[in-house]
């Protein structure tokens, strides 16, 4: 099932308060990145985002949950109306995720 355009504009809304919010959408999907870093997703209408330490212990008792057939688990964000917390928990989750790969060309590349 593919994510609805009307809950990513809800969650698009609620990660409002954050510097550098972009979306990217890939197979009925929503990639979410924090100033370039992936910082999670929306799929099948949840927003799920990557379960680093600190958005585990921001997020206690939140359910992993698989985005899709072969991915990594993720966390299932339950206090999606509390646009304050949501600003944490992306700050938090993105001082623990590695820089964005240069995927820049390649010398004699087109």
């Amino acid at each position: 099932m593919a994510s609805s355009r009307e809950y990513l504009e809800f969650v698009l809304d609620q990660l409002s308060l954050s510097d550098g919010i972009a979306y990217k959408s890939m197979m009925g999907e929503y990639i979410i990145y924090l100033r370039g870093k992936v910082i999670g997703g929306i799929y099948d209408d949840r927003f799920l985002i990557k379960n680093t330490k600190a958005a585990a212990a921001m997020l206690p008792g939140a359910s992993l949950e698989t985005p899709y057939e072969g991915a990594k688990k993720m966390l299932l964000v339950d206090r999606i109306d509390d646009r304050t917390f949501l600003r944490s928990l992306l700050e938090a989750a993105y001082a623990e995720l590695p820089a964005p790969k240069n995927r820049g060309r390649r010398a004699g590349c087109q």
